[in-house]
C-alpha cells in the first residue's frame, strides 16, 4: 500500500468516527447584565459570592474532557444564551430544546429556574442557586443542583461547632427577605445538631443616625454569653467586617470568619490543587465555589456523554442520574433521588485556607454520611418523581 493511499485510509477512517460519533448539544442561560459580576462585587471577593461567569468553570472541564470524549467516539457542543427575565429564561429554553439541546445548564435565581426546568422536558443542571424551595416544595423531575443547598451549608457548620463544642450561638440576621430564609434554615440546622440560640439580633448598614447602633459589631454582641456569633449577610458587606469587632474574644461563623464552601482555591487534598491550578491557567483568577459547581457541571456533561453516546434525549437523564462523576472532593458524587441534590463533602474555610472538612469525622448514618448535609430522605417535601 502506497504512503498516499495510507493517508487517505487514516483520513476515511477519521472522518468516518468524526461522523458517528454522537455529540451532546448543551444550553447554558445566564442572566443578562448579572449584578453578580459587577466590577466593585468581583473586587471584593466575599466568600461564597460568585468569581465569574459560569462559563469559565464549564469550559475548563470540557477541555479536560476531550481525551475522554473522544475515546468514546462523543462529543459535547455548549452554546451560552442571556435572559433578562423569568420570561425570557423560558423563551431561551424552549427555543434550545427546539435547537437539539439534550440538556440544559443555568445559572439563574429561583424564579428563573423553575421558568427554565417548567419550560422543558430536558434535564436542568443548576449550577447557581443554592435555595432549599428548589430541592423542597418548588422541586422538579428533571432538575439536578450541583451547587449546594443553603442547608447543606448551614448542617457543615452546625457540625463543625458540635465537634468544637461550640454550643452557644449568638444570631445576627439582615433585614433582607433572602437573609430572613437563611436565617430560618440556620436554625433548623442549629436544632438538628443539639446546638442552642441565646439571642436573636437583627442588623442593618445605614446612613441614618438613628439606626446607627444596628450597625455596630460592639453594641450587637455586648450583654450575654456565648461561643461563638453566626451572622447571615446575604450581601456580605457587614459580615466581612465582624471578625475581631465583636464584644467577646469569640469565632464568627456563617458569611464571614468561618464559611461552609463547596470549594476553596486552597484545598490541598484529592487532586483538588491541580483542579484550581489549571482553572486559574486558564481563567487568571483563583477558583470559587461558584466555577467548582459550573466545572462539575462540565464534568456531569462528559459523563453522561460517554456514558449514553448514542442514545435519545429521554436517556440523557436517565444517564445523569445514575452516572458517578469525580469532584476532587474525595470519592465519587451522585446525585440525590428524592431531590436531585448532588451529595457531596463542604469545606470550612476562613478565606486563607481549608480549616476542616463537613461531615465531620465520627458522624453516622444508616446509607450515605454525605446524607447528613441537607435534607435527608425522610425530611423531603419534593413530590416529583425521577
Amino acid at each position: 500500500m502506497t504512503r498516499r493511499n495510507l493517508a487517505a485510509l487514516v483520513f476515511c477512517a477519521a472522518a468516518a468516527t468524526a461522523a458517528s460519533a454522537a455529540t451532546l448539544k448543551a444550553t447554558l442561560i445566564v442572566p443578562a447584565d448579572d449584578a453578580r459580576l459587577e466590577r466593585s462585587r468581583l473586587e471584593r471577593a466575599y466568600l461564597g459570592h460568585t468569581g465569574g461567569p459560569a462559563a469559565e468553570g464549564l469550559q475548563v472541564a470540557l477541555d479536560e474532557g476531550k481525551f475522554e470524549l473522544e475515546a468514546a467516539g462523543a462529543g459535547v457542543a455548549l452554546n451560552v444564551v442571556t435572559a433578562a427575565t423569568p420570561q425570557a429564561a423560558r423563551a431561551a429554553a424552549q427555543a434550545a430544546e427546539k435547537a437539539g439541546a439534550a440538556v440544559l445548564l443555568t445559572d439563574l435565581g429561583t424564579d428563573a429556574t423553575l421558568a427554565v426546568a417548567d419550560a422543558v422536558k430536558l434535564p436542568v443542571l443548576n449550577l447557581g442557586d443554592s435555595a432549599d424551595r428548589l430541592r423542597q416544595q418548588h422541586c422538579r423531575a428533571r432538575l439536578f443542583h450541583l451547587i449546594p443547598s443553603e442547608r447543606m451549608r448551614a448542617d457543615a457548620l452546625a457540625q463543625t461547632l458540635v465537634s468544637r463544642k461550640w454550643s452557644k450561638l449568638l444570631l445576627l440576621v439582615g433585614g433582607s427577605p433572602q437573609d430572613q430564609q437563611r436565617a430560618a434554615t440556620a436554625q433548623a440546622s442549629i436544632k438538628r445538631y443539639g446546638l442552642q440560640v441565646v439571642a436573636v439580633k437583627p442588623f442593618k448598614l445605614s446612613a441614618d443616625p438613628r439606626e446607627r447602633d444596628l450597625a455596630n459589631p460592639l453594641l450587637l454582641t455586648a450583654g450575654v454569653a456565648y461561643d461563638a456569633v453566626w451572622v447571615v449577610d446575604s450581601d456580605g458587606e457587614f459580615a466581612r467586617g465582624l471578625p475581631y469587632r465583636i464584644a467577646l474574644p469569640r469565632p464568627v461563623v456563617g458569611d464571614a470568619g468561618l464559611v461552609a464552601l463547596a470549594w476553596h482555591a486552597q484545598f490541598e487534598r484529592y487532586g483538588a490543587p491541580q483542579v484550581s491550578r489549571r482553572f486559574a491557567k486558564a481563567t487568571k483568577r483563583p477558583m470559587t465555589d461558584h466555577d467548582w459547581a459550573a466545572w462539575m457541571g462540565g464534568k456531569a456533561l462528559i459523563a453522561i456523554a460517554t456514558a449514553e453516546p448514542k442514545g435519545p434525549n429521554a436517556a440523557w437523564a436517565k444517564a445523569l442520574a445514575k452516572t458517578p462523576v469525580d469532584g476532587s472532593k474525595g470519592g465519587n458524587l451522585s446525585f440525590r433521588p428524592w431531590d436531585g441534590q448532588l451529595r457531596q463533602s463542604m469545606l470550612l474555610t476562613d478565606g486563607q485556607g481549608v480549616i476542616a472538612q463537613a461531615p465531620i469525622e465520627g458522624l453516622l448514618h444508616p446509607t450515605d454520611v454525605l446524607d447528613t448535609l441537607g435534607a435527608d430522605a425522610p425530611e423531603k417535601l419534593c413530590k416529583a418523581t425521577r
